[in-house]
């Protein structure tokens, strides 16, 4: 990494310049609407506080989400199921506060959340690392002896894969059978390209479900409010659990975020930026998913971010020249509970403008292996998932490649309307070129939050 410094919170600056942020978990912030946010966060400012705060969160927000996750992913629930927390994070802290004891085992995706990991570890868990293909978890491999199962079925993190229905209806017949219960951390389902939306999991069964939600990457980090949907006797003893540990999520935060989600700010911003990550995402799918070679696109369906699947002994030398020539890339290695089994960069497209997407890419597809040599390991027994019967909505999206600068988005007036993402053709592809550079394991910095 010669050359290289840090520069702030978010960005390197090398000899070629600064930094592209290509690492994943990083939304546009710069595509909120400056105006719908200080109006937001005004209104807020016009409520007296409170002398004291409901563990479960503000009423009416509660009221607002029970709406929102009805119209965005036709789930029915009443406020009382629903608590508001300070974000993904906040909510398991908070689950295995109330839910934990030392030695209960959790099932994990592997590859999966490091963070989440982490939170279970802290409080006594024992992981049990379970096997994620590109459809997501394995679900026919799940153990029968642990208290929770942690997943993301809309978009597996990291490897992408949307999980499809026959595997959603195994799980919710495994977690009935064994008395576990699944944690669905819905992360990314309000972006998708080219297919249609998947029921989420707690609408299957709410029973045997706690459903994850959060602002981070719709709208920013900062914010810091999430909230978890699960029935009302576990949200009860959840918000105890906060109550005993002093959770609280900032009132005046949940006023704000109420205030976008009330007169359909935060809807008119996500559609805007389902079509402008619509543009990255195609940008990514044309210049990586066209060469010849043993590199392959995973997980660009959804989400702000894909995998580029690489033959092992690459990967780190890849993400090293890549940073020396200016782009910032995760590799898949770090999220592996123990000895990884697949590898690659992870490619997040959240953080960098349409332009500097595009250049990033022309630097990756240089670097890329020439030749063939093994190819990604399973990459010959792999065989394309059953069709996925029995999803919710249609929501398809247009488009081919985009090229050109980068196009604004915001929370801008106007009604609602459907939400149709910007999209490139399909994924599955390969490289050529010749890798340039070594160094360092530099793409296994540390990643962002969710």
């Amino acid at each position: 990494m010669t050359g290289t410094r840090l520069v702030g919170d978010s960005g390197l600056v090398t000899g070629a310049g600064t930094m592209i942020e290509m690492r994943p978990g990083i939304p546009w912030v710069g595509g909120i609407d400056q105006g719908a946010w200080r109006r937001a966060w005004r209104r807020a400012g016009t409520v007296p506080p409170s002398a004291s705060l409901d563990p479960m969160g503000l009423a009416a927000l509660r009221a607002a989400l029970a709406g929102h996750v009805r119209r965005s992913r036709a789930m029915c629930c009443t406020p009382d199921q629903i608590m508001v927390t300070r974000g993904v994070a906040g909510s398991l802290r908070l689950l295995a506060a109330a839910l934990l004891r030392p030695g209960d085992r959790v099932a994990m995706e592997d590859p999966g959340y490091p963070a989440a990991r982490a939170v279970f570890a802290a409080h006594g868990a024992r992981i049990a690392a379970c096997r994620a293909d590109e459809h997501g978890l394995v679900v026919s491999e799940l153990p029968g002896d642990v208290r929770l199962v942690y997943t993301t079925p809309a978009h597996q993190y990291p490897l992408g894969g949307r999980l499809p229905v026959p595997r959603r209806q195994a799980l919710i017949a495994w977690a009935r059978a064994t008395g576990a219960l699944i944690v669905e951390d819905d992360y990314d389902s309000e972006f998708r390209y080219d297919v249609a939306p998947l029921p989420a999991l707690f609408g299957l069964d709410p029973d045997v479900v706690v459903h994850l939600g959060t602002t981070t990457k719709t709208l920013t980090p900062a914010l810091g409010v999430g909230w978890l949907v699960a029935r009302p006797d576990l949200t009860g003893q959840i918000a105890a659990a906060a109550a005993s540990l002093g959770e609280r999520t900032s009132e005046m935060a949940q006023h704000a975020f109420l205030a976008l989600l009330g007169c359909g700010d935060l809807g008119r911003h996500v559609r805007r930026m389902r079509r402008e990550y619509g543009r990255r995402r195609a940008v990514i799918v044309a210049a990586l998913s066209s060469a010849a070679g043993p590199a392959r696109l995973l997980g660009d369906t959804a989400g702000l971010h894909v995998v580029l699947e690489l033959p092992g002994g690459t990967a780190d030398q890849m993400a090293a020249a890549a940073l020396d020539q200016g782009v910032a890339v995760m590799t898949l290695e770090r999220y592996f509970a123990g000895q990884a089994s697949r590898y690659g960069l992870v490619l997040g497209y959240g953080g960098a403008t349409l332009g500097q997407v595009s250049r990033a890419c022309g630097v990756l597809r240089a670097l890329l292996p020439a030749s063939r040599g093994p190819e990604p390991p399973g990459t010959a027994s792999r065989r394309p998932e059953p069709p996925t019967a029995g999803t919710v909505g249609a929501g398809r999206a247009g488009g081919g490649a985009a090229a050109g600068g980068s196009a604004r988005a915001g929370i801008a007036g106007g009604g609602a309307g459907a939400g149709i993402a910007g999209g490139g053709a399909g994924a599955v592809g390969s490289a050529g070129a010749g890798i340039a550079g070594a160094g360092t394991k530099a793409g296994r910095t540390r990643g962002r939050g969710r």
